[in-house]
């Protein structure tokens, strides 16, 4: 690996407390039965914050504004593709091969964009945890036809991961304060889902309470969860992080055990094993 960010044990386990955060907001919205509801809720809590931060820290470096556009343009994508996906398919299959279609993208695009080159034991290390990730899709038996759009919604999904993966990782190191970077992104891709909601549903969805608190908690959690992986991807490099990060697809494993209903089983044993043993060859 190249001189500059380096991993260290603290970034690891905070990196995967982002991925527990990552995976708790994900499991609220798709309990939200109107799902572009959920998401606009979600971006308002993400604009309240975003905003509530520029306040305190001011706008990052002039470098680093472009690339927050153009993360906020792709996250828009990235949350319609992710409705698509729960819309299509269900949590304990779509969310895992999102999330595993992304480490290996991320480290390709990082190695030609970033000029991150990382060591053979690293890169073992992320192609082992991303197969250890699609495996959990795998855990309730193989795929079949009827599967495919929710694949390929979920894979669509995980190329806009690694899309603003790579670009919030070249702007946030650009930005001086990672803070001021997180919050103007947060403030700028907020609005877009929220303005289409207020477009196409009535306002009796605006008084749904339940729905509201749950998009609201949602938000929330969305905000801490990246906005700890933006402050990481600074002191890390990309590819590492976002492998790390994806640990998340465990969480929503557990998730889908306590609060859905979902049986583990062995598979899915199997696979976190996998992906433990991912993180291990990573962090060394």
């Amino acid at each position: 690996m190249s001189q500059g960010p380096h991993l260290t044990p603290a970034v690891i386990a905070v990196v995967i407390g982002a991925g527990a955060l990552h995976a708790c907001w994900n499991a609220i919205a798709k309990q939200v039965q109107d799902r572009l509801m959920a998401f606009a809720w979600i971006g308002i809590a993400s604009t309240i914050a975003g905003g509530a931060v520029l306040l305190i820290t001011g706008l990052p470096y002039r470098a680093a504004i472009a690339f927050a556009i153009a993360s906020a343009v792709i996250h828009v994508g990235y949350d319609l593709a992710l409705m698509n996906s729960y819309r299509l398919g269900a949590f304990n299959q779509t969310y895992p091969i999102a999330r595993g279609t992304s480490p290996l993208l991320v480290a390709v695009g990082a190695y030609f964009l970033a000029g991150e080159h990382l060591g053979t034991i690293a890169v073992i290390g992320i192609a082992t945890l991303a197969g250890g990730l699609m495996s959990l899709a795998l855990s309730s038996g193989r795929l079949t036809r009827r599967d495919a759009p929710a694949v390929g919604a979920a894979v669509l999904t995980g190329i806009t991961i690694a899309c603003y993966t790579i670009v919030d990782g070249l702007g946030v190191r650009r930005a001086g304060d990672p803070w001021a970077y997180t919050a103007l992104l947060f403030a700028l891709q907020g609005p877009p889902l929220a303005a289409v909601a207020a477009t196409c549903r009535p306002a009796a969805s605006w008084r749904d309470r339940a729905g509201t608190e749950r998009g609201l908690v949602a938000g929330i959690l969305c905000v801490l969860a990246y906005g700890i992986v933006l402050w990481a991807q600074t002191k890390a490099p990309l590819a590492e992080v976002a492998a790390i990060r994806e640990t998340s697809v465990v969480f929503a494993a557990l998730i889908g055990m306590a609060a859905l209903g979902e049986a583990f089983g062995k598979r899915r044993v199997a696979a976190a094993m996998v992906i433990a043993t991912g993180i291990v060859l990573i962090g060394i």
